[in-house]
């Protein structure tokens, strides 16, 4: 019962995204940002998977979006645009991306981890911006959306948004297996105290590895639905600050558990749109709506909801 309590936020707001095309959100451009949202929260369930499980923050999660998404753009070039092999080639991509990064970056911890992946994530956007056959700096628009065995399912507004919630909800799923796992309790031994977890015979170096590899696969995957979603790729969805949206997509929703990244991002992406329309410099006051946030909601959305729920 307790444990169903613990994921009620993020059963809710997944079941609400569900029926969300028939309570008067279905018109085409809802559609749209209620994908970019769900994307987006699929990416930050992978990094709060790192954050939380881990307690690796990283600064360079972009770029495993921004691999999978380049993964799409690729075989697009090359008339290839079947998911069946699309998918599985940008989630590889990302996990051996995550591989060859991790391997080094998990050598090391707290800032020194920080800033070498926001190193890694820097290296992959200037060749990004440098692979002149894709567009460059100017970015690559594709021919058409992904095929599914032969269907256009992912070129319908609404079947798009039932598969962004789908893969939302099976990456949400994966990972609290996951931390519910063995692997998982390791995970967060490892994470509170390094040294006891080896002195128990519990190496950290890969079990955080393997961690590492699995969270850039999943954000791989979100990058084949963002390259899908917009139609358009660039080097912007690799830089450091789409990876520092992502963090504090994170940070936003609370990091006790994966429904904060749901919370976060979805409160994120809604806030953003919404004052975009009210000013011209809805930035400065965007800015300064999250400083506010991280300082009185420490435990982020999702602990504001809990305090509410006991008060009830």
């Amino acid at each position: 019962m307790g444990a169903l309590r613990r994921e009620a936020p993020a059963l809710l707001l997944l079941g609400a995204l569900g029926i969300a095309p028939f309570i008067g959100f279905g018109e085409g451009y809802v559609l749209t940002l209620l994908a970019r949202a769900m994307i987006l929260a699929m990416a930050a369930v992978s990094l709060s998977f790192l954050v939380g499980g881990a307690g690796l923050v990283s600064l360079g999660h972009a770029a495993m979006l921004g691999f999978g998404a380049y993964a799409v753009v690729i075989l697009d070039d090359m008339q290839v645009v079947d998911a069946v092999v699309v998918l599985p080639v940008a989630m590889l991509a990302a996990a051996a991306f995550a591989l060859a990064t991790g391997a080094v970056a998990i050598r090391t911890s707290g800032v020194h981890f920080i800033m070498i992946t926001l190193a890694f994530g820097q290296m992959a956007f200037f060749t990004a911006s440098s692979l002149s056959g894709y567009g460059g700096d100017d970015g690559y628009t594709l021919y058409a959306r992904s095929e599914v065995v032969g269907t256009r399912i992912l070129s319908d507004r609404l079947g798009f948004h039932y598969v962004c919630l789908g893969a939302l909800t099976l990456a949400w799923l994966v990972c609290r297996m996951l931390l519910a796992s063995r692997f998982g309790r390791v995970l967060r031994a490892v994470r509170g105290n390094p040294l006891r977890a080896q002195a128990l015979g519990f190496s950290p170096y890969p079990y955080r590895l393997v961690a590492y590899v699995i969270a850039g696969a999943i954000a791989g995957a979100a990058g084949f639905l963002f390259a899908n979603a917009t139609e358009f790729v660039a080097p912007a969805y690799i830089s450091w600050q789409r990876s520092g949206e992502l963090l504090f997509m994170v940070i936003l929703g609370g990091i006790s558990g994966l429904h904060g990244a749901l919370l976060g991002a979805l409160g994120f992406v809604l806030l953003e749109e919404w004052l975009s329309h009210q000013w011209e410099h809805w930035r400065i006051a965007f800015g300064v709506l999250l400083i506010l946030a991280v300082v009185f909601m420490p435990g982020g959305l999702s602990g504001l909801l809990a305090r509410g729920v006991r008060r009830g």
